[in-house]
């Protein structure tokens, strides 16, 4: 069984840091992390989902215009986990916030993780 698992959203004030965590588990994400591209999306309540940052399996990133300078996104595939690290956070930052995972290849993977809260407080 495959699986995205996000962590470390919470409740935070404007001007804080938060760290999310993605885990990919179970046999064919193993096999492809290091070769997919992971991306964080957020959707906000009474919006569409959107892209906040991706990372290529390279470690080529690209970020909304909305968090540039402010989130980083990283990836460590030794433990199959992306991150995205937040600071300066604002009370529009406040989204559920879903990790995905894509790869083309022989095997075709789009999947998405259940998301994280996180809510940013003015």
């Amino acid at each position: 069984q495959v699986q995205l698992v996000e962590s470390g959203g919470g409740l935070v004030q404007a001007g804080g840091s938060l760290r999310l965590s993605c885990v990919a588990s179970g046999s064919i994400f193993s096999r492809i992390f290091s070769r997919a591209s992971m991306g964080w999306y957020r959707q906000a309540p009474g919006k569409q989902r959107e892209s906040v940052a991706a990372i290529t399996s390279g470690g080529s990133t690209n970020y909304a215009d909305s968090v540039k300078g402010r989130f980083t996104i990283s990836r460590d595939n030794a433990k199959n986990t992306v991150y995205l690290q937040m600071n300066s956070l604002k009370p529009e930052d406040t989204a559920v916030y879903y990790c995905n995972i894509h790869f083309e290849g022989v095997t075709w993977v789009d999947y998405w993780g259940q998301g994280t809260q996180v809510t940013v407080s003015s």
